[in-house]
């Protein structure tokens, strides 16, 4: 969104022989997202190694846990190959998604930590948790299309730096749009989809923790609405962007919180 993509033309260094960037806002700002990598990086080791001398040892955190510095490892090799590959959409597109899953390991971590094995047991009322686990379905379709509009769209990562990036063109002049209207209507049906949801879990009484985190989901869906509304009248202003981003993960955060909460009981 900065436009510094390439702001660190090469990789593992950052241009040539050089492993630091000379002093330019967009080497600058590419080079601090390489080194976010190594802050991210401590705190999935320090849960890694912790949850395997954990006592007494849990096997299920153990492994989970060493999904996070694998899930960041792999993070830092793809953005290693999306730069060498010039911010090729493709690979920006499974450099979103690749976060978006190692999130799901670490609710799973975090939830699985909280609670000792069979507390609370295991919800009875599989209506409600196979309707929130379905969620996950639109939810990650919403996602996709929202990397496929930006893909399509003017912030291709290299206008700080004078690069001219490939864009998605798979509909022409038209991709842009044809991109925005089908990630509208996906988003449209992920958000009554929830609100649905939403009312069968009051209905049924469930983990009030589920209701709450798709509580969550519903009006950060609404905000989302907006902020989409307001982009697209706006043409996509890169602040709004960033902010469309970002409620977009904190969505996903709070739906695959209630998925997990929705599988035991209150």
């Amino acid at each position: 969104l900065t436009g510094s993509g390439l702001g660190c033309p090469d990789w593992p260094r950052c241009e040539g022989s050089r492993l630091t960037p000379e002093l330019h806002i967009h080497g600058l700002i590419e080079f601090g997202n390489r080194i976010m990598t190594s802050v991210v990086a401590i705190p999935c080791l320090a849960a890694a190694i912790l949850a395997w001398f954990r006592k007494p040892f849990r096997r299920d955190l153990a492994w989970l846990s060493l999904l996070l510095p694998l899930g960041v490892a792999a993070q830092a090799v793809w953005g290693g190959f999306t730069v060498i590959y010039d911010l090729a959409p493709e690979w920006v597109i499974m450099h979103f998604l690749l976060s978006m899953l190692l999130l799901i390991a670490c609710v799973a971590l975090v939830w699985r930590a909280t609670y000792e094995p069979g507390n609370p047991p295991r919800s009875r009322d599989r209506i409600s948790t196979w309707a929130v686990r379905a969620l996950l379905v639109p939810g990650a379709a919403t996602l996709a299309g929202g990397t496929i509009v930006t893909a399509a769209g003017p912030h291709a990562g290299g206008a700080g730096t004078g690069d001219v990036v490939e864009r998605i063109t798979w509909h022409g002049a038209q991709t842009l749009e044809w991109a925005v209207q089908r990630h509208g209507s996906t988003a449209t049906v992920f958000g009554l989809a929830a609100v649905g949801v939403w009312f069968l879990l009051r209905a049924r009484g469930a983990n009030p923790q589920a209701q709450m985190a798709l509580t969550a989901v519903c009006v950060m869906m609404a905000c989302q609405g907006f902020v989409g509304v307001s982009q697209y009248a706006l043409e996509l202003p890169a602040e709004l962007v960033w902010l469309h981003v970002l409620l977009a993960t904190l969505t996903w955060l709070a739906l695959l919180w209630a998925v997990a909460a929705a599988s035991r009981e209150a």
